[in-house]
């Protein structure tokens, strides 16, 4: 059950927790941190590292600190990366082709099961071990795999019909590079990836 509660802030910062987390002790062979080491190596203050997992209970001892191995597995599990999820990609062009060879996402479950399009020269072709579908199957393909995950890299005026058909067909969660906000109902999460609009955020610190 999710804690409508609890601010998106801090649910964005879980997963950089988990990856530095998960860093002291793969690649530093370390057993436990302090939120003090933890904020230093994150930017992050050790007051907020401490009120965000404060949240979801107490996860460390005053003198002792946090003990890496059940902290990762306390945030695997908050976030639900205790399973892999199916994940369909919207799109086989060259950020389509790049995202489904991204290695990271099956290395922390998140599995690339479909890619889809609507170009009849891409359709058919071969991504590793998965095949460019035609967007006519995307519901029946949807369905059958239980995907509930997108990543949309599409044209903007193609994004909201997609969205909805995604939507429709029992897609709950979306990462959009299209340049375009997208309307969909509040228990849908939507994460944007615009690479222009954060380049023209950082120019402002440049003159």
């Amino acid at each position: 059950m999710v804690n409508q509660e609890i601010p998106d802030i801090v649910i964005s910062r879980l997963p950089i927790y988990l990856r530095e987390l998960t860093r002291l002790a793969e690649e530093e062979g370390k057993l436990t941190t302090s939120s003090h080491e933890l904020g230093k190596r994150l930017g992050i203050s050790s007051a907020q590292i401490r009120k965000d997992l404060s949240h979801f209970g107490e996860f460390g001892k005053q003198g002792t600190g946090y003990h890496i191995n059940y902290l990762v597995q306390q945030l695997r599990e908050i976030l639900h990366l205790t399973r892999e999820w199916n994940v369909a990609v919207i799109g086989a062009g060259y950020l389509g082709h790049a995202l489904t060879h991204y290695k990271a996402f099956l290395e922390q479950g998140f599995h690339i099961a479909a890619i889809f399009d609507n170009d009849p020269a891409k359709i058919g072709e071969r991504l590793d071990d998965i095949t460019v579908q035609d967007m006519a199957d995307l519901e029946k393909t949807i369905a059958e795999l239980n995907i509930k995950m997108a990543i949309l890299v599409v044209p903007a005026n193609a994004a909201q019909e997609i969205t909805d058909r995604l939507i429709d067909a029992g897609v709950r969660a979306i990462l959009s590079y299209a340049p375009i906000y997208l309307k969909v109902p509040p228990d849908i999460q939507v994460s944007y990836s615009d690479p222009v609009v954060q380049m023209q955020r950082m120019t402002y610190y440049l003159a």
